[in-house]
């Protein structure tokens, strides 16, 4: 049996379950076997319901005395509540909006449940299980006690329930045989690694706890081993056959160019800028990434940077996700580097065919020593005639792909500094820029004012709102925030659209009103933004597709709806499109949650502006999963390490790529696993 065969012509799934299941992302018998358990379930005793107590877990068997489903509240909730028994005493279980279960349970099914013990208010029973964490119907030949152990918990669907996953999965064990060993035998003898089946076996079918542990780091360590050592080929590959741009050191033009800022560059600045002259003064290309708070700076050093290049006879390309955002840096650009004779040009999806041809032309001629747009960069048509460094602002936005796309140009290859405003904790700076140096730059220009952020319920909004009118008649501009593009019967919120018919109606009647969502074509999108940065619109009704990409000096307010939806990263995000002009501004989040870690988040909003601390913060409250997936713009999923715990596991994997990737080891193992598993995400090192 072969890893990367089909999934469909495994014994016991055939074509019709085999479309569920790559429905769920397992295509193949790898995906399968790489299904880890999302949690674990210790049912290696029952209790009988005469000895529950309120308050702990417990694993109880029993069959169904009484079956009633009613609906409630304002969405037609449905109910589904159950009497059980076991003989010694009652149980009411409660399962909400789950219509399938009523037609697989019926009086006399036998179910085996795990959960937390409760009080039956207003039930027939003495108590009930809340909080439900493993539930399974018993057939007619399986006991209660045959389910009893260390039980995996899988993501499962209404078709493909827990019982199915863990029978494939088992048979699976069972008739694989050997699996084919990756890591190479003395890195895994070195970090103690138990042997590959093993803990594939011990991963799914525990017998305690210390098997669990073992078989995750095993697993884990392999996961990230692999996508660095896949990151570093791609490091090594992309400058393969390929000599780097060495740019002398500072000449006439650069320190004409220094000298003539509005202002001295912060410590921070500084550190960053020595390191990126000594790399791009070095004959090994620069690959760096500086990440830096919004407002801290970062565009001043792209330009310096870029200035180098230009003096050194070469060109510069910065790329910008969005056009909004790419205009603003075309004519700040402009404004400062074309009075000593350096030539800026612009390129984007807006321009015509005959405007983007003359671009092409004093590209590839070398009329232009400084072009600076949009993805329209790394379209077929494009070429530079000496391209000596690439920057992209807002990495996160750019996958791999279009990073290296970029990079390709000319017989020589570019230098590369990429910029993020996004601060990203160490432990995902190694896993998602495995191929980057990384700066910081912490400290803030002096002068700049700190956004004041307050919390407050949703009875204020007629004296929030009337607060924000006051400011736009007093000549500023304002964001309201929303979750939701439009109303959803299962999220009862307000929506962008709702709200801004709401403002633009009522309150802010004859106030210029603007509404942007990412349902909105592109050129939509880019004309009501236009419209907000030129001063036309005054009240901007958005959902987050504002967090990257806008830079309005005059909008001094924004009032977040419903903040508890957002993770703290993107109201700091959010946040940051306030604040950059010479007016006091305010962040309002506007929250009716009542739960404690809600309310923790919000206030950690309000007491700290570092978007550092509150991206640990929200790594940590969040969990990677979510986290992870925005940022990884990519790279693959994760599927049983953690960012947030393993950064030792990490390390350690780290240093083990880096020994496979500078010794002589056989590297056909790392590649075909490389091919099976991340094929579609390193198809880049694969082909070369």
């Amino acid at each position: 049996m072969k890893l990367e065969e089909d999934i469909q012509y495994l014994k016991g799934i055939g074509p019709k379950k085999a479309e569920l299941l790559k429905k769920m992302g397992i295509h193949t018998v790898y995906d399968l076997l790489t299904w880890y358990p999302r949690a674990y379930e210790d049912q290696s005793s029952l209790t009988a319901m005469a000895d529950l107590r309120v308050g702990e877990k417990a694993s109880v068997s029993g069959v169904i005395m009484n079956l009633a489903e009613k609906q409630a509240g304002r969405r037609n909730m449905r109910i589904l509540n159950a009497m059980v028994s076991d003989g010694t005493g009652f149980l009411q279980v409660t399962w909400f909006n789950q219509k399938y279960l009523k037609q697989r349970l019926n009086v006399g099914t036998r179910i085996f449940l795990t959960g937390k013990v409760s009080y039956a208010y207003g039930g027939q029973g003495n108590y009930a299980m809340s909080q439900l964490s493993s539930f399974q119907i018993l057939e007619e030949d399986e006991t209660a006690e045959s389910s009893c152990g260390i039980l995996p918990i899988y993501r499962a669907t209404e078709r493909l329930g827990q019982k199915f996953f863990r029978q494939m999965i088992k048979k699976l064990l069972e008739d694989m045989g050997e699996v084919p060993e990756i890591i190479p035998a003395g890195i895994a003898s070195r970090y103690h690694l138990m042997p590959r089946r093993e803990a594939f076996c011990k991963i799914h079918f525990p017998e305690n706890r210390m098997d669990v542990k073992g078989a995750r780091n095993r697993l884990a360590f392999e996961e990230l081993y692999l996508i660095q050592c896949g990151l570093m080929m791609l490091k090594k590959r992309s400058r393969e056959g390929k000599q780097g741009v060495r740019h002398s050191e500072a000449g006439r033009l650069m320190h004409k160019v220094e000298e003539s800022l509005p202002f001295a560059l912060t410590d921070d600045q500084k550190k960053v800028w020595e390191a990126i002259q000594r790399d791009m003064e070095s004959t090994v290309p620069m690959r760096r990434m500086v990440q830096g708070d919004v407002g801290s700076g970062k565009t001043v050093i792209a330009l310096l940077a870029l200035v180098k290049t230009v003096e050194n006879g070469c060109q510069g390309a910065l790329m910008a996700p969005t056009e909004i955002l790419a205009e603003q840096h075309y004519q700040g650009f402009r404004e400062r580097l074309e009075p000593f004779g350096i030539r800026i040009g612009f390129l984007s999806g807006r321009l015509t065919k005959k405007q983007r041809e003359k671009v092409y032309g004093n590209i590839s001629g070398h009329g232009l020593d400084i072009v600076i747009g949009t993805h329209a960069l790394i379209q077929e048509g494009v070429h530079f005639a000496r391209l000596g460094l690439v920057v992209t602002d807002e990495q996160h936005r750019f996958g791999i792909a279009q990073r290296a796309a970029l990079e390709k140009q000319g017989d020589l290859l570019p230098d590369v500094l990429v910029m993020t405003a996004t601060p990203i904790p160490r432990t995902m700076t190694l896993t998602v820029y495995g191929d980057l140096e990384v700066s910081l730059i912490r400290q803030m220009p002096p002068g700049r004012k700190l956004v004041r952020t307050f919390v407050r319920r949703p009875e204020r909004r007629p004296l929030i709102y009337s607060y924000v009118l006051k400011q736009i008649r007093e000549g500023r501009q304002a964001y309201v925030v929303c979750p939701l593009v439009e109303m959803k019967e299962e999220i009862p919120l307000p929506s962008a659209e709702e709200v801004y018919e709401e403002l633009s109606c009522g309150m802010f009647r004859g106030i210029p009103c603007g509404l942007v969502h990412g349902r909105m074509k592109s050129a939509e999108k880019e004309e009501v933004m236009r419209a907000f940065h030129e001063g036309k619109i005054k009240l901007l009704v958005s959902t987050t597709v504002i967090e990257v990409g806008v830079n309005v000096p005059n909008a001094s307010i924004m009032v977040v709806e419903h903040a508890e939806r957002f993770g703290l990263a993107q109201l700091h995000q959010l946040r940051g499109r306030i604040g950059r002009g010479a007016y006091q501004s305010f962040c309002i989040l506007v929250s009716d949650s009542r739960t404690e870690t809600a309310k923790e988040r919000l206030h950690i909003m309000e007491s700290t502006q570092d978007g550092f601390v509150l991206a640990e913060e929200d790594l940590k409250m969040r969990g990677p999963g979510e986290f992870f997936g925005a940022m990884q713009h990519g790279l693959p999923d994760l599927k049983i390490a953690d960012v947030l715990t393993d950064l030792d596991i990490l390390l350690k994997a780290r240093q083990a790529a880096l020994e496979t990737m500078e010794g002589t080891a056989d590297m056909g193992k790392i590649l075909s696993a490389l091919a099976m598993q991340y094929r579609e995400h390193f198809l880049h090192i694969m082909e070369t």
